[in-house]
């Protein structure tokens, strides 16, 4: 199976990151919320910000309307 990281549109709260990543790896979108969340407080938040804001900016939308 051929799987693409792409943000999420479906399951989107800001900019569809994480609901991107959650399909991508196979969990929920929730549940990775809160890793990613965790992950950027355990790093001083500030590299967690830039992460997310560099994937929001290169990563395709996946434009599946299901």
């Amino acid at each position: 199976m051929n799987k693409k990281l792409t943000r999420s549109s479906r399951n989107k709260m800001v900019a569809g990151v994480c609901g991107g990543l959650a399909n991508y790896f196979g969990i929920s979108p929730n549940k990775m919320r809160l890793i990613y969340v965790l992950i950027s407080i355990f790093s001083a938040a500030f590299p967690g910000l830039l992460v997310y804001v560099i994937l929001w900016i290169f990563l395709p939308e996946d434009h599946l309307y299901l």
